[in-house]
């Protein structure tokens, strides 16, 4: 094994020599330091934009995204044409019997008896109750006996006065007892009369409130009698619909019952509540066999004119930022248009509006997304009862028309 310490001087000295310009001659070499500068560019490089945090997209997605970004939002439509409908004035009322009455006695006495129950349906001046005649009857009787003395003496006076034998004072004095005499029995009669109670019209016992045996005093009311055929409905008027409604306009009237009846406006009031600025207004209806009863609630619809509306669903109204309540329709250019509407209807199917052309394509799904003059893609709404997603469809068509022709998703 060689070993340059135990190689003679003169060699070592002469392979030093040697490897000094080998060494040299690398380190002053162009290519080398050309490419230590490449090498650290591209590692700045490589920090450089590590550091930023940018990737670059591919350029189909970007095209996607931008292409999607600009694809108006998708609604659904309905087209609607106006008609002809009637207009009425809805109001509540109550239902009023056209005759109520209290029944009193007439003169004092017991009960002898009752005629008539509660709820019964009675006659005009029919007998519900009689109170106890005796002693009345008694008395009639002899205002009868002393009518037939009076009449004797009357004419024995005056077949006298023919004779020449009475005087024509004796006539006058028996006239003046035969008067007294046929008044007094009239008032028998009538006390007797007044025994019996009798309903004072045609209707039905609503109380009843004396037993045989009781004791009434003069004027005591027993009996309460309804008369429900027809009936009167009371309803309010507004003042802004005063003018609408008039003596004789025909009347819808739906009980809270059930029933529902066809009536006449009889009367309007010509001075308003002073709290409610309202108008007394009465609708008389038919009641035969007053099978409604009195005092229920009822509903008034007056027809008052007509105007061509849309019927719509009132889920699809919209407000405008000034507060004002419209409906979002499509224009000529697939803009969104507000129309500002009046509610002239409301029915369980819908509400009748004003202030729609009489053609209108409706907005009635993703009207609250967009705002008028905003450009949109329409669907027909049997699409979207069908079960196709209008977003959807709107997101396959962007995409469809960002990728080429002949690529496959």
């Amino acid at each position: 094994m060689s070993d340059d310490t135990s190689a003679p001087d003169g060699v070592a000295a002469d392979r030093r020599a040697e490897a000094g310009p080998a060494r040299l001659r690398f380190e002053t070499d162009a290519g080398a330091s050309r490419s230590k500068w490449i090498a650290g560019a591209l590692v700045v490089a490589l920090v450089g934009w590590m550091g930023s945090g940018y990737v670059l997209p591919s350029t189909s997605e970007g095209e996607v995204r931008d292409e999607s970004a600009q694809t108006p939002p998708a609604v659904a439509i309905r087209r609607s044409e106006a008609e002809e409908v009637t207009l009425y004035l809805t109001a509540e009322g109550q239902a009023l019997p056209d005759r109520r009455s209290g029944i009193p006695t007439e003169t004092s006495g017991q009960i002898a008896e009752v005629l008539v129950r509660k709820g019964q349906d009675v006659d005009a001046r029919e007998v519900i109750a009689r109170i106890d005649a005796a002693q009345r009857e008694a008395d009639l009787a002899r205002a009868r006996t002393e009518l037939e003395r009076t009449e004797r003496d009357y004419e024995n006076a005056r077949t006298l006065l023919d004779r020449g034998v009475a005087t024509v004072d004796r006539v006058a004095e028996t006239r003046t007892a035969l008067a007294a005499a046929r008044a007094q029995l009239a008032a028998a009669e009538e006390e007797t009369a007044r025994t019996e109670i009798r309903a004072p019209f045609a209707g039905r016992i609503e109380t009843l409130d004396i037993d045989p045996g009781q004791f009434v005093a003069n004027g005591t009311v027993v009996a309460e009698v309804v008369d429900n055929t027809p009936l009167t409905v009371s309803i309010r008027v507004p003042q802004q619909a005063l003018n609408e409604v008039r003596a004789g306009q025909v009347a819808e009237v739906r009980f809270i019952t059930g029933e529902t009846s066809p009536g006449e406006v009889t009367f309007v009031g010509t001075a308003a509540d002073a709290e409610t600025r309202t108008f007394l207004a009465e609708v008389t209806v038919d009641n035969p066999g007053g099978t409604v009863p009195a005092g229920v609630s009822a509903e008034v619809r007056i027809p008052t004119g007509t105007a061509v509306a849309h019927l719509l669903s009132p889920a699809i109204m919209s407000l405008s930022s000034d507060g004002v309540l419209g409906i979002k329709t499509l224009g000529d250019e697939g803009a969104v248009v507000f129309n500002e509407v009046e509610i002239v209807r409301a029915e369980s199917e819908g509400i009748w509006v004003t202030g729609l052309p009489e053609q209108a394509t409706i907005l009635t799904v993703g009207q609250g997304f967009v705002s008028e003059g905003e450009q949109v893609m329409p669907m027909p709404e049997a699409e979207l009862d069908a079960g196709v997603d209008p977003v959807a469809v709107a997101l396959d068509e962007a995409t469809g028309a960002a990728m080429p022709d002949g690529a496959v998703e």
